[in-house]
This record gives C-alpha cells, structure tokens and sequence, in this order.
C-alpha cells in the first residue's frame, strides 16, 4: 500500500481522553476502564464520549497511521478537527468534524451526509487511515488484507487534524481489548 510511506508516529493525549479510558504508559494503547476517574476538569477533554485525540496534529499535507481493532466488538476511528465539540451531544459526522470509521454490532458505517454501510470483512484486524489534507481526501484501509474499505471524497478543512480513537464501553467485559496504534511497515 503506497500510504504507508506518509506513516507518521502518533501518540495518544491523556488531557482530551474521556475519565473512563485507561491510556498506556507508552501512549499507544486505550481501553474504556468501566470506571470514572476523578481527574481535573479541562477544555480539552472529551466528557459525553469515550474518545482520545493524539498529541499530534497536522494542519496540512499527507499522513497516514495504522490502529490495531483484532478482538473488539466496537470501536469508532478516524480524524477530527481541532474545534470539535468535546462536551455536547453531537452525531459524528464531517459536518460536526469528524471523519470516522464505526465498528458496532457487527456493522461498519460511515457517517456521512448519509450513512455508508460497508461490507464488514471477516477478521478486520487492524485498519490503516490515510488523510491528504489539501486533497480533502480521508482513506481507511484493511491493513492485512491490504484492501481499501472507503473514502470520503471532496472533505474540506480549514484546521489541524487530529487522529481520534473510541474503544467504545468494555460491555462486560466482551470488548475490553485496547485499540492499539501500530507501527507502520513502510518496507512492503
């Protein structure tokens, strides 16, 4: 796959992750903990959702980075811009600044103007997104099986993007794998 050369190394913001999400040491692993922590109220930090953004964000140009999703009964993965909503109710879609790619209940759907249903490929384990900023292009790939899963075409953005991660709630246990970020292989 041609994206992996624009790989890039992210890692996850403990100061935007939800109160419930547990974060690695490393930054590169997040799971929902089943608990509400007490921790500092701060502007940055998403409280309706599960979701984590990265430290990293990129205003401009190509990226790509890879999230290990093997296990997981639902999670919800992708970019955002940097004024997203973190406290309100809102629908994940491109108008309200997201461009995610939604695992749950043995569905995948985009949320568009409309909702794209995809066709769920058996034993997705880890899902690449490739983001050409100025092309206004947002790309999700089935890594081991090297095949494209969709596009949002003709996206436009006028502020930094950050890679966003929702491991979705643990459910008793049955979706308690973390979401991973992965090295990229840019040797194949």
């Amino acid at each position: 796959m041609k994206v992996q050369q624009y790989g890039v190394e992210v890692t996850l913001d403990p100061d935007t992750a939800n109160r419930q999400l547990i974060l690695s040491d490393d930054g590169k692993q997040v799971h929902d903990g089943g608990v509400v922590k007490e921790l500092p109220d701060n502007p940055k930090r998403f409280t309706r959702y599960l979701d984590v953004l990265t430290r990293q964000s990129f205003p401009s140009g190509r990226f790509y980075f890879e999230v290990q999703v093997k296990d997981k009964t639902g999670w919800r993965l992708g970019v955002t811009r940097e004024s997203v909503s973190r406290k309100d109710v809102i629908t994940f879609t491109p108008e309200n600044g997201f461009w995610t790619l939604n695992f749950s209940k043995h569905k995948l759907v985009f949320f568009g103007n409309l909702e794209v249903r995809l066709p769920v490929r058996a034993e997705l384990q880890k899902v690449g997104v490739f983001v050409d900023y100025d092309a206004g292009l947002v790309s999700f790939y089935d890594v081991e099986a090297r095949a494209h899963i969709y596009s949002a075409t003709g996206c436009t953005f006028s502020e930094p993007l950050y890679p966003t991660l929702c491991p979705f709630k643990h459910d008793g246990g049955r979706n308690s794998t973390p979401l991973i970020i992965s090295p990229v292989n840019q040797t194949d």
